[in-house]
């Protein structure tokens, strides 16, 4: 039995259709519905139960014998969000608890972390564990926090030789896209967010720059297409000898211009792009540079080839936003 926190969300859900892909059938959800369209994200998946997150370790002890692995994606992962103890018991304890709740009943566990712990990217991008690079990292926001505080936690225990899950894994995903975002609304990828606008000839909006160094559109991200992220989660899955905290990226950094072409070349359309101020609020904490080093990947193993962000693009515009059914 493989358990998904978060199942029904973005990556949980595009998970649990590989998986089963894979063969496997026995698939837990645990996460909350709403009144929204949120369940259509598994209406075509073949599950054991989805559970609703205040019975967690009560269906975890009830069926531990039968748990193999917890994929463990569910968080608030808005990064407005302000509350900062909600923030706290969702994110930080709540993946603590299971962390222990797994090395008690051996199972599996792989959870999210984010590159929103790298903060304003001055410190880099690489995913080391070592206690000492850890520290360098000062996140913007307070879901960054959540997870650097995850990712440090683990590191110490680890470092410590105090005892872990059978398998272990941290992922650092860095910008995500792809089918199955619909019900997330302003924290959707930009594509979901041009797409709309493309589609009936308008212009998308992208956010001016505001210093000297990158042009309007011109500020870099990590966008990384969702089936490569899965991948690498299934990777692991087949792979139990293999523990750490990995990046999860595309590797290159492109541009929210080359992003906002993809999408009107994926339609058949010339690019259409206006300029608009950055908010104030959120202007002194706006990353201009995200880019995943692979290196710890790679050395693990995993070899396989990233989508080129014009093919990925492509993809999602056309199997899926312009489909009439656009679910995994």
């Amino acid at each position: 039995m493989i358990v998904v926190t978060g199942g029904a969300g973005f990556i949980g859900s595009n998970l649990l259709a590989a998986l089963e892909a894979k063969g496997h059938h026995d698939l837990v959800v645990i996460d909350r519905l709403g009144s929204d369209d949120k369940w259509r994200n598994i209406a075509k998946r073949e599950l054991v139960a989805v559970i609703p997150p205040e019975e967690t370790f009560a269906y975890l002890d009830d069926h531990a014998a039968e748990i193999d692995a917890i994929f463990h994606l569910g968080a608030i992962s808005a990064t407005t969000e302000t509350d900062a103890d909600l923030i706290n018991d969702s994110n930080f304890r709540l993946t603590m608890k299971l962390w222990d709740w797994c090395t008690w009943r051996g199972a599996r566990f792989i959870y999210a972390s984010s590159a929103a712990t790298y903060g304003d990217g001055s410190a880099g991008f690489e995913d080391s564990s070592a206690i000492e690079d850890l520290a360098k990292f000062q996140p913007l926001n307070a879901y960054g926090w959540s997870k650097h505080a995850t990712d440090r936690r683990i590191a110490r225990m680890v470092s410590r030789g105090e005892p872990t899950p059978p398998q272990w894994a941290g992922l650092k995903f860095f910008n995500v896209y792809g089918p199955n975002e619909y019900h997330k609304g302003g924290q959707k990828s930009v594509v979901g967010h041009i797409f709309p606008r493309a589609a009936k000839g308008e212009a998308a909006k992208l956010f001016r720059s505001h210093r000297p160094d990158y042009e309007d559109g011109g500020q870099l991200r990590d966008f990384v297409w969702v089936g490569d992220v899965v991948d690498v989660m299934i990777w692991l899955l087949e792979r139990p000898d293999v523990s750490g905290l990995f990046n999860v990226g595309s590797g290159g950094a492109r541009s929210f211009k080359d992003l906002a072409s993809a999408v009107y070349a994926a339609l058949g359309k010339a690019p259409d792009i206006e300029y608009i101020d950055t908010p104030v609020e959120i202007r002194d904490k706006y990353q201009y540079f995200t880019q995943a080093s692979l290196d710890r990947l790679r050395a693990a193993g995993y070899d396989r080839q990233t989508t080129p962000l014009e093919a990925g693009v492509a993809r999602y515009v056309q199997e899926y936003l312009a489909a009439e059914d656009p679910y995994l």
